[in-house]
């Protein structure tokens, strides 16, 4: 999106005391806006952007797997149905007092998957540090018969909803040196 960055962490953070299954958006972007507020409070000058992702199906909440086991039944519950893929983004600057976030849904269509493509997937070592146990930019892509909404959003971060946080907080920027002045 042409800005220039640094990655950064933030404090260890409990996710699963934030995420309801009941209300998963707005609990996701309570979620981005606790880690984006741990990582402002030790750079109180810095715009901070965080987010998170989860995978949803058929009522389960599925997070980064924790082992090979975890990943492959991961994906089975995924083979041949849809599933929902949240990432909420939050922008946050301390000293700005400027805190905000969004959340953008998208609905992933699952092939119906072979044993051999899911030990093939499974051996690429690529689903072991994403949600739900797969990338769409990777060799995931072959799993996927389609997608509804935003590509970015199912990669990690959806564009729509950064930009639209950033134009809010230069909204903000502009209004609190004005009231200033």
């Amino acid at each position: 999106m042409g800005f220039s960055f640094e990655i950064g962490s933030s404090a260890a953070i409990d996710e699963s005391a934030f995420i309801a299954v009941a209300d998963l958006e707005s609990s996701l972007c309570r979620l981005a806006l606790a880690k984006g507020a741990t990582a402002a409070h030790d750079n109180p000058d810095a715009l901070v952007l965080s987010a998170d992702t989860i995978v949803e199906c058929e009522g389960r909440v599925l997070g980064k797997p924790v082992d090979r086991n975890d990943a492959e039944n991961m994906l089975r519950l995924l083979s041949g149905k849809c599933h929902r893929v949240i990432t909420a983004v939050a922008l946050v600057c301390r000293n700005a007092a400027f805190s905000s976030s969004s959340s953008s849904t998208t609905s992933v269509y699952f092939r119906e998957l072979s044993d051999a493509e899911i030990n093939w997937y499974l051996a690429t070592d690529e689903p072991f540090d994403k949600a739900g146990a797969y990338g769409i930019q990777g060799y995931a892509m072959l799993l996927v018969e389609k997608i509804e909404g935003c590509f970015y959003n199912v990669v990690g971060l959806p564009v729509s909803g950064t930009v639209d946080l950033f134009k809010a907080f230069d909204a903000r920027k502009d209004l609190h040196n004005v009231a200033r002045n």
